[in-house]
């Protein structure tokens, strides 16, 4: 069964990436009210995470849904609604460990041991339930105009603390002298282009060895370790721009990593589920630089 889940979610992620689409960048949910740009939610407002972020938001683009939110059949019935007929669910996964007891075969001595395992189960769109109350259906108020600084995402990179510099015309982070180099925000065609490539460069900030102290073994550009690195930094970007409410922007500079990124997921089909968990242990780094920065504030 959990092979089955890795083929299965990683095979159409690089179905869709031999399409150029890329399932983490589209804001298809611009019109909903539950958010402009939005991790998936469930029934309850609480956000999907990792691998499930991913899965949920490539059929949403798929199935053209505005709406970020799912639910279980039951959950939908609570709620006095009823999923229509023909509808088809997504797959969501969730995982935990299990306690065996094992006995030693060479003490005799009974041991616990903590297995981990994936369970999957269906949940639907808001879209393909009918009489839900009104505000899983509301829609967005008009827009705010894309060319000012964006106040809240101003706030939130200047209070992870990192090293942000500007000038030139490249962005990257240097982990030698460990900073951020971004080009002049007025170079960007707008303001949301500018947080998505400072998101996708600070999720980098977070792999030095005295923050998450991430290394897939990179030796040169390109190589199997890069690639993973990218991806990593790819998603973690897309992950904080949906909880900034941005719209997450493709660079032209990453087109060629498209090709990388296939080669490392046709040869492990749990690269996407390990890249979605750093990605998403980096966002929760920088949003807890954030929180302790305003307790510190508070204090």
């Amino acid at each position: 069964m959990k092979k089955d889940i890795y083929s299965r979610i990683t095979d159409k992620i690089v179905a869709d990436l031999e399409r150029g689409v890329r399932p983490w960048m589209k804001p298809w949910n611009v019109e909903h009210a539950a958010g402009r740009v939005s991790r998936p939610l469930r029934h309850n407002g609480q956000v999907y995470n990792g691998i499930n972020i991913l899965t949920l938001w490539a059929i949403a683009i798929e199935s053209g849904f505005a709406a970020p939110i799912w639910m279980t059949f039951r959950q939908a019935k609570a709620l006095g609604g009823h999923v229509r007929k023909g509808e088809r669910g997504a797959p969501v996964v969730y995982a935990n460990t299990i306690t065996r007891t094992e006995t030693d075969p060479e003490t005799g001595e009974e041991e616990e041991r903590d297995i981990p395992f994936l369970k999957d189960y269906t949940v639907f769109n808001v879209e393909q339930i009918d009489g839900l109350p009104v505000r899983f259906y509301a829609l967005a108020e008009p827009r705010l105009d894309p060319v000012a600084r964006i106040g809240h995402a101003e706030t939130f990179f200047a209070t992870t603390g990192a090293d942000i510099q500007h000038g030139g015309n490249r962005a990257f982070y240097a982990a030698g002298s460990d900073h951020v180099q971004m080009p002049p925000f007025e170079a960007f065609r707008d303001a949301e282009s500018y947080y998505a490539t400072l998101a996708h460069e600070c999720s980098h900030w977070t792999r030095h060895p005295k923050r998450l102290d991430r290394d897939f073994g990179r030796k040169r550009w390109g190589d199997e370790g890069y690639a993973m690195e990218e991806l990593v930094a790819e998603l973690g970007s897309a992950f904080l721009a949906a909880d900034l409410g941005l719209t997450p922007e493709v660079r032209e500079d990453h087109a060629a990593y498209i090709e990388s990124w296939l080669q490392v997921l046709k040869n492990d089909k749990r690269a996407i589920f390990a890249a979605a968990a750093h990605a998403q242990r980096a966002t929760d780094f920088l949003h807890g630089l954030e929180k302790a920065e305003h307790a510190q504030a508070a204090a």
